[in-house]
């Protein structure tokens, strides 16, 4: 697995959503399989983007409202249809993923396998992993991989699609990398970061998923939003 990291160096903090400076990461593209990828944020390496504060936190992790998720149509490890409309009125955290990742995807879903057990009480509480690698991660074996996280059916859900829908949700929708490299057996580029989004499904922060600090934040970030809606 390949993880995109696109620098963002000497840039100046600013307004959450006026500090996203974009970065083109290259992919070649033949017959039509991979997208070229829309500009990139600087999510893909926060722990570059200083806030200023002093507290070690990144402009992306201050809760702020960056943009509208996009409509989508994606299928559960159940074999159900998802869309963005079920996710309504849910605070809910996203990350992409695949199933025979052995890099940071490990990492990420055992983060949000502890995130489930600290909100298990919250009603309104979502976890969403979206696999970058449809045509492997079927439904079945979407339901083999959370089973080793104990993933909550009804809490927890693994999404899949058509891959060039989800290609276009990553990099459109949530401004992450999420793309398989023609040619390369399996290898896929993807962040490793987490995304906060509301109830009124906007995106509200990024949170590094190998960072403890950013971790802790991230937890932060959810209790506020959840007392939000109460």
């Amino acid at each position: 697995m390949i993880t995109a990291n696109v620098t963002a160096r000497g840039v100046k903090p600013r307004r959450v959503h006026r500090a996203l400076v974009w970065a083109v990461l290259g992919l070649v593209v033949t017959g039509g399989e991979a997208l070229a990828l829309r500009p990139l944020g600087m999510a893909p390496r926060m722990a570059e983007v200083s806030n200023g504060s002093g507290t070690g936190e990144t402009s992306l992790e201050r809760l702020d409202s960056y943009r509208q998720v996009p409509d989508f149509a994606l299928i559960e490890r159940s074999g159900r249809s998802v869309t963005l409309a079920d996710l309504r009125g849910r605070v809910w955290v996203v990350n992409f993923i695949y199933t025979r990742c052995t890099d940071t995807c490990p990492t990420q879903n055992l983060e949000l396998s502890s995130l489930q057990g600290e909100f298990r009480t919250e009603p309104d509480f979502r976890l969403v992993s979206i696999t970058a690698d449809s045509e492997r991660d079927t439904s079945e074996v979407l339901a083999q991989y959370a089973q080793r996280f104990g993933a909550d059916p009804e809490r927890w859900l693994f999404l899949s699609g058509p891959k060039r829908a989800i290609y276009r949700l990553a990099a459109n929708g949530f401004q992450l990398s999420a793309v398989a490299i023609p040619g390369s057996k399996g290898v896929v580029i993807h962040s490793s970061l987490l995304v906060l989004v509301d109830r009124q499904s906007r995106i509200r922060a990024y949170h590094q998923s190998t960072e403890r600090e950013s971790l802790q934040r991230l937890r932060q970030n959810l209790q506020r939003l959840l007392r939000e809606g109460r």
